[in-house]
């Protein structure tokens, strides 16, 4: 087994393997480059600037660095970078899309700008990216402001960006003019057509991520609450479902998912286990006027919690979701690296498709997943937020973890390294280019190579 690749047999416990999978998740790869056998690009190469290892035939180019001179004046590129989707525009045009995961603590907060900012207390929100045909940066611009703890958030079917706050102070707290906790839209091409509205009936929470089931517009929401009982999994049901820019502003109904007998995901480790008939209960009350969702009663036969619940996407007729990793002596009921579930809405069907370690080396790609997309290959890339090094790595149907990339920025010393988190991972619209965030020291790289 080497440093650069692992192979862990579909329904295996391999020794050191740490990663299970089931052959549910194989639908994700049908017809594809991966379901034919694609292992990846071989070991990762050195880089001698120190920011970006890749493997041998890709390479790089920074974007942007947090603390530059945003091309629109409006003020320094902020920091913490993190989820981000990329956009078509006209003329070959793309527009990425960047959240930026400020506390009130942020050294370099997002710029207020008028007619986009929220609170302007708040040093989260968003940025924008726009990339002509060849790829070269044209501008770079405030697109959301006021906004606090931006993670992730996903991408809509009639292509803006949903960028979700995973915090909930309240207005006075930690200095906030106005309540925090929410989704707000982003149109990469014309921030103001969105503005700085927050998506009040999608609920006030920790929020992390967001799918869009293309076919109903309903919206699959991730909760990262770091303290028991934990987080929550969501469905938000739009009064306008598919409506377009600014329809979600027409409210719907928030409810949090049950599965009967099972009050703690973590507590199922085997993967390809199923569970039918799960429940989607009402939320008592979406805006936590007195009491966290979380916390709040959902009747005697309570409600599913799971802890560090972190990226969601939409792939074929399911919704996929990540928990990044369990910690028994935290309060979950089980330990694990990392899972990825699957929920079948048309069979209200629940199934552990990935599990991760605990016998993970931390060193080797492959554990605590966080931002999660497909590949033009057809496989899955991750983005690893563990300890030790930070990679890329793909996944393949038949079980193959193999290195996209590794942070090579050491953010120690040389005694005791450290390495910021990868975020944000995301392909191009045509699937030529893969841009990625290192979060810490906020960086946006845009990536080529033969990655079909």
């Amino acid at each position: 087994m080497s440093a650069t690749r692992r192979q862990v047999l579909a329904g295996t416990g391999a020794v050191g393997a740490g990663i299970l999978f089931s052959g549910a998740f194989s639908e994700l790869f049908a017809g594809t480059a991966a379901a034919r056998g694609h292992a990846g690009y071989g070991p990762l190469v050195p880089d001698p600037d120190g920011l970006l290892d890749l493997p041998r035939g890709f390479r790089y180019k920074v974007l942007s660095r947090e603390g530059e001179p945003l091309l629109s004046g409006e003020g320094r590129v902020p920091g913490n970078h993190d989820g981000m989707a990329a956009f078509a525009g006209r003329r070959g045009r793309t527009y990425l899309v960047r959240n930026h995961e400020n506390r009130h603590t942020g050294r370099i907060g997002v710029p207020t700008v008028q007619g986009l900012t929220y609170d302007p207390a708040a040093k989260g929100g968003c940025t924008v990216i726009e990339l002509d045909s060849r790829g070269e940066v044209r501008s770079e611009r405030v697109a959301i402001a006021g906004t606090a703890v931006n993670c992730a958030g996903g991408p809509t079917p009639w292509n803006t960006w949903l960028t979700c706050e995973e915090n909930e102070d309240r207005a006075g707290t930690n200095g906030y003019t106005k309540d925090h906790g929410f989704i707000f839209e982003v149109d990469g091409a014309d921030p103001h057509r969105t503005g700085a509205v927050p998506l009040t009936a999608m609920g006030r929470f920790q929020h992390e991520a967001i799918a869009v089931d293309p076919r109903t517009g309903i919206v699959y929401e991730t909760e990262d609450a770091f303290q028991r009982p934990f987080g929550l999994f969501y469905r938000f049901l739009p009064n306008k479902p598919l409506g377009g820019t600014g329809s979600l502003q027409a409210g719907g109904a928030l409810e949090a998912m049950r599965v009967p007998g099972v009050p703690d995901l973590s507590g199922i480790q085997e993967t390809g286990a199923s569970f039918d008939g799960v429940e989607w209960v009402p939320v008592p009350d979406s805006q936590a006027k007195e009491t966290p969702i979380r916390l709040q009663d959902f009747g005697p036969k309570g409600i599913t919690h799971a802890q560090k619940l972190e990226g969601c996407y939409w792939g074929g007729r399911s919704v996929y979701f990540v928990s990044s990793y369990a910690r028994s002596s935290e309060g979950s009921a089980g330990d694990h690296f990392g899972q990825v579930w699957k929920y079948e809405p048309h069979r209200r069907r629940l199934t552990l498709v990935i599990v991760f370690g605990p016998d993970t080396d931390i060193q080797l790609p492959g554990e605590s997943p966080d931002n999660i997309c497909l590949a033009p290959s057809g496989g899955l890339m991750v983005c690893e937020d563990g300890g030790g090094e930070q990679h890329v790595y793909g996944v393949t149907r038949r079980g193959q973890v193999y290195p996209a990339a590794r942070n090579a920025q050491n953010t120690g010393t040389p005694e005791d390294p450290e390495y910021g988190e990868f975020a944000g991972v995301t392909f191009s619209p045509d699937g030529e280019t893969m841009y990625v965030n290192c979060y810490a020291p906020g960086t946006t790289f845009a990536v080529t190579g033969p990655w079909s």
